[in-house]
């Protein structure tokens, strides 16, 4: 089994408007609030593999196409420093060590500065329907931050993992497959197929391409035989990227705010707002009740022919991306790189 560890990363903050993300809203409060990235490593005896979940805001803001700056005025104060990059030299790690880089989604306070990570052995995953934001097939007219770059990934197909609709004809021939993870709908093990550490978790709501990532880092997951004979449950992270961006939406204190723009638009910060709301209702179901790894798609069978058993149910913790009071707490306890979660 490979042992697991989360890593959070500085990558630049935001100021938001409450009354544009929950309802009831004050009208004159706002926060500033981080654009969290995380450092995933999953390490089997054959390897390490790196992995950073999102990019956070661009260190230099006037590389934000034209489009995105009024919004971006809008958001003040707000600061792409210290970037990614420069979190990740806080424990020795340039851009060249990072196997993967797995975005959230296409919203600019996540894509960084792609750029940065130019070695070819590096690939982009993205979610179901990113890439068609990306071009341009799809439009969505739901507000000034929803305006997206072509030119965001690196041209060599090669670098680019684009996972398909979990119910369309693509997924039955993907290389990546998605699976029933209960409570969420659809999981595809990660880095590998045979992956029981790590999930991409299909996360739709907040805009084409949304997904999350699912880690479990307890100690049970390494090699070491006392470890593994813990009594303690299973531990899980789960990153929640934008799932929400106010931790009373979670808790289910105030709901998703939904507001008529100068241009007489209907705007939400969420593409789909009751798609949003299923998939905070899993993550709650996976937080307030726990979560079972269900047993390996091997007819019931492990190794040596002994029967495989469903393990106690773990603990997870939600992360958001923006969530100020997980950050200051995050700081305080040193989980941040390189500290772990």
């Amino acid at each position: 089994m490979a042992k697991v560890s989360v890593h959070a990363l500085n990558a630049g903050s935001l100021t938001i408007p409450e009354k544009f993300f929950v309802d009831p809203a004050d009208p004159g409060i706002k926060f500033t609030v981080p654009s969290l990235s995380f450092l995933i490593q999953h390490v089997t005896p054959e390897k390490t593999t790196r992995i950073v979940f999102d990019l956070g805001i661009r260190r230099d803001l006037s590389l934000y196409p034209d489009v995105l700056q009024k919004h971006i005025d809008s958001r003040q104060p707000i600061t792409g420093e210290p970037d990614v990059v420069a979190s990740l030299k806080e424990g020795g790690l340039s851009p060249d060590d990072i196997d993967y880089v797995i975005l959230s989604h296409v919203h600019y306070d996540h894509v960084g500065y792609p750029a940065d990570f130019s070695n070819l052995k590096t690939k982009f995953v993205v979610g179901p329907g990113a890439l068609d934001l990306l071009s341009g097939k799809t439009t969505l007219n739901i507000g000034s931050h929803s305006h997206f770059e072509p030119d965001l990934l690196p041209t060599d197909q090669n670098r680019v993992i684009a996972l398909p609709e979990p119910t369309s004809s693509a997924a039955e021939t993907s290389d990546y497959q998605w699976q029933p993870l209960p409570p969420f709908a659809a999981a595809i093990p990660f880095p590998s197929a045979s992956s029981r550490e790590c999930f991409i978790i299909n996360a739709p709501g907040h805009l084409p391409g949304h997904i999350n990532l699912l880690c479990r880092v307890d100690a049970s997951s390494s090699d070491d035989d006392d470890a593994a004979n813990s009594n303690d449950p299973p531990r899980w992270i789960y990153l929640g990227g934008d799932a929400c961006h106010d931790i009373r939406l979670f808790t289910g204190e105030r709901e998703i705010a939904t507001w008529t723009d100068t241009e007489g638009r209907a705007c939400c910060i969420h593409a789909d707002r009751k798609a949003t709301m299923e998939t905070l209702r899993k993550m709650r179901v996976a937080n307030e009740e726990g979560f079972a790894l269900p047993p390996p798609a091997n007819d019931g069978q492990q190794e040596g022919g002994k029967e495989a058993t469903t393990e106690g149910k773990g603990t997870v913790e939600v992360v958001f991306a923006h969530n100020w009071a997980w950050e200051k707490d995050a700081k305080d306890r040193g989980r941040f790189w390189p500290g772990s979660l």
